[in-house]
């Protein structure tokens, strides 16, 4: 359902590349015309100015919006799928980015017979955490909707953010974009625990605007600072929408 034929990366200081059209246009148009309503958010200042809707956010609307739009459900099994996965591993591989995560996606019989054989050679069995998906919706106002800069939870391995935007309804003066980041204290770049940064700490690499039709995709690393800015949209109650897909590492 997402479509990387056009992904491009840049790979400092992390790897993070953007594809677009990201999806098939009827079915893009379809999702995005029964986007969640914000009411059934949860507002979310610790990361920002945003709200989020996801299994752990607001979980029984989560849940429930799900189970109530086919699309969304079908959108849904297909990201919980190990198609899904393959398919996002397989792109990043094309592109020179290895992860190695073949470990964690033997499958149940594999794994427990991986288990057998530590404990007949008198060993405890080394049980690899395997791979899991989730996704949550992210609105943030146009007028100050941000996201503080941060690297992610060690958990997550690789993200994709998937703009929900219908085509000229946002003005890309107020910003929204997903901004690459160094930190500007040589004591912040070593940042695996994902330790939040000051705006004022920060410096700007490079920005993905936010346009419709597009996923943006990187992994986690010690230093995969991002953020949005605060946006300018002052007065505006337009949001800034986004379904933001992670694969990790089920602990």
């Amino acid at each position: 359902m997402l479509d990387f034929t056009h992904m491009r990366f840049r790979y400092e200081p992390y790897p993070i590349g953007v594809t677009r059209p990201a999806m098939e246009e009827g079915l893009y148009r379809e999702l995005v015309e029964s986007f969640p309503p914000i009411e059934l958010f949860k507002y979310m200042p610790k990361f920002g100015k945003k709200y989020t809707l996801s299994e752990k956010f607001n979980s029984k609307n989560y849940h429930e919006f799900i189970r109530s739009h086919p699309r969304w459900r079908e959108f849904h099994t297909w990201v919980k799928s190990d198609a899904f996965v393959d398919s996002v591993l397989n792109m990043l591989r094309h592109h020179h980015i290895d992860l190695g995560l073949e470990k964690h996606r033997e499958s149940g019989p594999v794994r427990l017979a991986r288990a057998l054989g530590y404990l007949a050679r008198g060993r405890l069995p080394c049980l690899r955490p395997p791979l899991r998906t989730r996704f949550e919706f992210s609105a943030l106002p146009a007028d100050g909707g941000a996201v503080l800069p941060h690297t992610d939870t060690p958990r997550k391995i690789i993200t994709l953010i998937v703009s929900m935007a219908r085509e000229g309804e946002w003005d890309p003066s107020w910003g929204g974009g997903t901004e690459v980041n160094r930190p500007r204290r040589v004591e912040d770049s070593f940042n695996w625990l994902n330790r939040q940064v000051p705006f004022e700490d920060i410096e700007t690499l490079d920005v993905f605007p936010f346009q419709p039709n597009q996923c943006v995709v990187f992994v986690k690393t010690f230093n995969s600072l991002h953020c949005v800015r605060p946006m300018t949209g002052h007065g505006r109650s337009e949001l800034r929408r986004t379904l933001t897909i992670n694969i990790e590492l089920d602990e």
